[in-house]
C-alpha cells in the first residue's frame, strides 16, 4: 500500500501575479482602497508590498484586455489578503466605508471576511483569522466553516481611536480561490498530485485544501459550471500564484510528481513553474 505525500506543514502561499487592463487605475485602487505600496515597477509590472520589503502582489497591465462576465470561466475567484489581527479588519472596514465601494462579508467561523472587486473584476478578499484553539471540526475531521453575518460594529469598535496607514506589516495572501471545471479532476491535481490536504468539502460544489491543518490556502469550486473552460490568455485574471516551500528537497520531490504526471515544468528565476489544468499558474519558491 503507498503512503500518500503530503506536503510539509509550513507550506504557505507567497505571492499572486494577476492580469489587468489599465496600470495606472489599478494602482490608484490597490494603493487607496486596498492598502498596499508601491515596491518596485518594471515597465507594466508592478510590485505591491505590505510590508516595503516582501511581495504580496504583482499586477501585470495586457494589452487590449477583456474583462469578461464573472463566474464564467476557470480561473481566480479571488486571492485572500490575511491581515494579523481584529483591529487591523477593523481598520479596513473603515477604509472600504469611506472609499464607498461595495462591500460583501462572511463570518466563516474560523475567520471574518470582507470581499471586494478590483476595477477588472478580480475579486479580492481582506480577513483576519481567529486562534485555531476556536476553530471546530465535524465527525470527519474536517474544519466547520459557514458564512454568517460579520460583526462589522465589533471590528468598528476593536479599531476605535486607530488610524489607517494602509495594510500593516505582517499581511501575508493567506489563500486563493479559483473556479474550476471538475472538482475530481482539481482533486487529483492539487491533492493526490501536489499533495494538499481536504479539510472542507460542501458536496460536488466546492473543496478547500490545505498544509499543516490550516482552513485553507486553497479553494475550489464549480459554480463556474461543470466543464468551465480555462480562462482566455488575454482576459483579466489570475497569471499564477507561488507555493512557499521549506527546503530544496520538497521542492524536487514535487517536481517530479508534476513531470512524472505530463505536466510541463519550466524555470523562472530558478523557479520551478508549472500550469494546473486551467492553466493557473503555480511556482514553487523555498523559503527566503
Amino acid at each position: 500500500m503507498t503512503t500518500k505525500t503530503i506536503l510539509q506543514p509550513d507550506t504557505q502561499i507567497g505571492l499572486v501575479q494577476i492580469r489587468v487592463s489599465n496600470l495606472e487605475r489599478s494602482l490608484t485602487f490597490y494603493q487607496n482602497v486596498v492598502g498596499l505600496s508601491v515596491l518596485r515597477q518594471t515597465g507594466r509590472e508592478v510590485e505591491m508590498t505590505a510590508d516595503g520589503q516582501n511581495v504580496l502582489l504583482i499586477l501585470r497591465e495586457i494589452e487590449n484586455a477583456r474583462v469578461i462576465r464573472p463566474n464564467s470561466v476557470a480561473g481566480l475567484y479571488h486571492f485572500a489578503i490575511l491581515v494579523p489581527d481584529r483591529p487591523s479588519l477593523g481598520l479596513v472596514v473603515r477604509n472600504l466605508i469611506s472609499s464607498g465601494i461595495e462591500v460583501g462579508q462572511g463570518d466563516h467561523l474560523v475567520s471574518e471576511a470582507l470581499y471586494i472587486q478590483d476595477p477588472d473584476n478580480n475579486g479580492i478578499e481582506i480577513y483576519r483569522d481567529r486562534p485555531k484553539s476556536e476553530w471546530k471540526y465535524n465527525a470527519e475531521g474536517h474544519v466547520m466553516m459557514s458564512t454568517d453575518p460579520v460583526d462589522v460594529d465589533g471590528l468598528l469598535a476593536a479599531s476605535e481611536g486607530l488610524s489607517w496607514n494602509g495594510l500593516p506589516a505582517g499581511t501575508v495572501i493567506g489563500h486563493v480561490h479559483f473556479h474550476v471545471g471538475n472538482l475530481n479532476k482539481a482533486k487529483a491535481f492539487y491533492v493526490d498530485l501536489l499533495g494538499f490536504e481536504l479539510t472542507a468539502n460542501y458536496g460536488s460544489a466546492a473543496m478547500f485544501i490545505s498544509a499543516g491543518g490550516y482552513h485553507h490556502h486553497i479553494g475550489l469550486n464549480v459554480w463556474a459550471g461543470q466543464g468551465a473552460p480555462a480562462a482566455p490568455a488575454d482576459t483579466v485574471g489570475i497569471d499564477y500564484f507561488t507555493l512557499i516551500l521549506t527546503n530544496e528537497e520538497e521542492r524536487n520531490a514535487v517536481v517530479e510528481r508534476v513531470r512524472q504526471a505530463g505536466y510541463a515544468v519550466t524555470e523562472v528565476n530558478g523557479d520551478p513553474t508549472f500550469q494546473d489544468p486551467w492553466n493557473i499558474g503555480i511556482r514553487l519558491v523555498l523559503e527566503r
